[in-house]
């Protein structure tokens, strides 16, 4: 992987380029996995189940990187130094006059994959059922600690300092003023991104929650039906799924450790979350996301051996709760079955001029599970502010 680089505001040509004794090392290691005994009922109450896991791990030990590897490398693809740390991203211009420059920002447990299947449709709006008007020129970074942004190189990585380098990243490629759209942590990252240059971000997409999750007893009465069983699930996802958030917020080290020894381990971890997170809950995560993403997005994480990075940037360093102060860009967010954002809540610190719930599809994954609802969301909102 070449990401050796002066620190310099140079902005390299990157190529990915893995040495086939790493994926050799990877299959064996998949095919000498070593499996425990199921727990009673292997179910998904106590993580992935072993009948499930073990399929997956045969069909990683199958992928093939390097099918993968030529497929990104089309791409155009970048590295660069900003404040001491190398970001890697995708940077694709569109041929169309008057096209938006849009930042995309993925989340935990994805990467930059997540995005590829809408790089066409974004800048090619006309070869993918849209009008020509509707393009945009993307960055697809990936987030310090994630990918290719390895090894992640000090410590304070908050989401402030993140967005502060993306918009230095901006600069580098010759974007005075730009749109951000994200997901997770990217929908975190996104509104700091306009706190801190309100001149230069057009608009903000979001997709899920935007703002805090939390009400008092008289602000709960006063939620839809839709909002309250957002919040009814909120409270179940503290009950039974707040453990990983603990872990990776106090002792991403040992996630690390284990997940940079074992792939196995690493892909329990994260596959847990994809099938949790993607809908409708009984579907594979699979079929749901593509065994490609799947495989590929564990593959990344493997080979950079970033899972305790990640787990360190995008959980460990900021205080959540925060209330931020309103950056005064409009902003967007749409919310699919799985999501839970609440509007009134987002307005409290954004300032949120459209507002889409769709309460029958889609989850976590958005790119990945509604990529045609998704980009005519953007495109819709961001229609308003072309120039």
């Amino acid at each position: 992987m070449n990401t050796t680089q002066t620190e310099t505001t140079t902005v390299a040509p990157f190529r990915i380029e893995i040495p086939q004794t790493d994926l050799d090392d990877l299959r064996s290691r998949l095919r000498q996995a070593r499996f425990p005994e199921p727990l009673p009922g292997d179910g998904w109450d106590t993580g992935v189940p072993i009948a499930t896991l073990r399929d997956v791990v045969e069909r990683w030990a199958e992928h093939d990187w390097r099918a993968t590897e030529a497929r990104l490398n089309a791409l155009p693809q970048l590295t660069t130094r900003i404040d001491g740390q190398t970001i890697h991203a995708v940077h694709v211009r569109s041929d169309a006059a008057g096209a938006i420059p849009l930042l995309l920002l993925h989340g935990w447990p994805g990467s930059f994959l997540e995005f590829e299947g809408l790089i066409g449709p974004l800048t090619d709006p006309a070869a993918h059922g849209g009008a020509a008007g509707d393009a945009f020129d993307v960055v697809i970074p990936s987030i310090p600690g994630f990918g290719f942004s390895t090894p992640l190189e000090d410590a304070g990585w908050t989401t402030k300092r993140i967005a502060s380098a993306f918009l230095e990243l901006m600069t580098r490629l010759g974007y005075d003023r730009f749109a951000v759209q994200g997901g997770d942590l990217g929908a975190v990252i996104a509104p700091e991104v306009a706190r801190l240059a309100p001149e230069r971000v057009i608009a903000v997409h979001v997709n899920g929650a935007i703002g805090g999750v939390e009400v008092d007893d008289e602000t709960a009465a006063q939620l839809t039906p839709l909002e309250q069983d957002r919040l009814r699930r909120v409270g179940e996802f503290m009950q039974r799924e707040i453990g990983y958030v603990a872990i990776q917020s106090t002792r991403p080290g040992l996630i690390g450790a284990m997940a940079a020894d074992s792939p196995v381990a690493q892909l329990a971890w994260m596959y847990d979350k994809l099938q949790a997170w993607s809908h409708p809950a009984e579907a594979s995560a699979l079929d749901v996301l593509g065994t490609e993403f799947v495989l590929a997005n564990a593959s990344l994480y493997w080979l950079t051996a970033s899972a305790g990075s990640a787990a360190y940037v995008g959980y460990a360093l900021d205080e959540w709760g925060v209330e931020e102060a309103d950056s005064g860009v409009p902003t967007a967010a749409i919310q699919f079955a799985h999501d839970i954002g609440i509007r009134r809540l987002a307005e409290q610190s954004n300032t949120i001029v459209r507002w889409t719930d769709v309460e029958d599809r889609g989850g976590h994954f958005a790119a990945l599970e509604e990529p045609e609802l998704l980009v005519d969301d953007v495109r819709d909102f961001l229609r308003a502010y072309r120039v």
